[in-house]
């Protein structure tokens, strides 16, 4: 991992904490970009843990408002601008850029299959189009396409390109990625698939960008640590407590039936509501209180 980059560390796609009228919730934005900076971490918001692809433009500029209002002086802030609509994501990135975000990301459009020229054309005509720097983002899970690593590689000389993060479940991907960029101090690589941080950031990878930050920020911020210090035996055993607590509102779920569920404990922990954006909808209350009595059986041993 290099050190002082300004686009580097733990990063957490903040999830979107709503009100039931399906506005934006002021006042828990507060309290999760507070709990991300007494770790020290940078938020990411309207990523996929943050719905982004069911929240309408207004909602999203919402966010993006309340994210700038809550932004600690000297931090990073990141937001996703992924759209279908080429056009929606030049304005948006436009309206990033005058709202206190530093940079934004971008997957592909997922509805149309996409060659290998039409994927370059679309990341080189948004990079030019933009005010923020860029960051690709490889998520198969959604988009249904992987980003050919030869192909970042390319683009990861484009001026206004700084990074990719990548969610696709590879280890043969993530050594590759590590082997190409973990050297480069003009790009960066940040790793999604939260199973494997403590091996990423040991491999070289620049950070991290995982969704169970959102519940146990000390994870992550113990694990960084732990892998600035050498001390690879405690970035392991921070990776265990990871799983655990992702298997926690991740296993046996799709990824939006788990989006909910990661609300749910939040809520239980008085950081947000559990209301989810149509057409992700609640589980129902007993499954709720089956996750929060299993999150209550858990010790946390972080930092201990």
């Amino acid at each position: 991992m290099k050190k002082n980059k300004k686009f580097s560390g733990v990063i957490v796609p903040a999830v979107t904490p709503l009100t039931k009228a399906l506005q934006i919730d002021n006042v828990a934005v507060g309290k999760i970009f507070e709990q991300f900076y007494a770790h020290s971490i940078s938020p990411f918001i309207l990523g996929t843990t943050g719905e982004s692809a069911s929240l309408s433009a207004d909602v999203k500029e919402q966010y993006v408002k309340a994210a700038a209002k809550h932004k600690k002086y000297g931090t990073v802030l990141y937001a996703g601008i992924s759209s279908n609509v080429l056009s929606e994501s030049i304005d948006f990135a436009k309206f990033c850029a005058d709202h206190a975000v530093d940079a934004v990301a971008t997957t592909l459009p997922s509805y149309y299959a996409l060659t290998e020229t039409q994927m370059k054309k679309y990341f080189e005509t948004l990079a030019d189009a933009i005010p923020l720097p860029l960051i690709i983002y490889n998520i198969p899970a959604t988009t249904h396409m992987s980003i050919p690593l030869q192909l970042i590689d390319e683009l990861s000389h484009h001026p206004n390109i700084i990074a990719t993060k990548d969610s696709e479940r590879s280890d043969e991907r993530l050594a590759q990625s590590l082997a190409l960029w973990k050297d480069r101090e003009d790009f960066g690589h940040f790793l999604g698939w939260a199973a494997k941080s403590a091996e990423a950031l040991i491999g070289g990878s620049d950070g991290l960008i995982p969704s169970t930050g959102n519940l146990m920020p000390e994870i992550y911020d113990e694990m960084l640590k732990a892998v600035t210090a050498g001390d690879h035996t405690k970035a392991f055993e921070m990776q265990k407590i990871s799983d655990v607590y992702g298997n926690l509102y991740q296993s046996g779920k799709t990824l939006g039936e788990s989006l909910w569920a990661l609300k749910a404990v939040m809520q239980h922990k008085g950081i947000c509501e559990d209301v989810v954006m149509p057409p992700l909808q609640a589980l129902g209350e007993e499954e709720k209180n089956n996750l929060i009595n299993a999150f209550k059986k858990l010790s946390n041993p972080v930092g201990g």
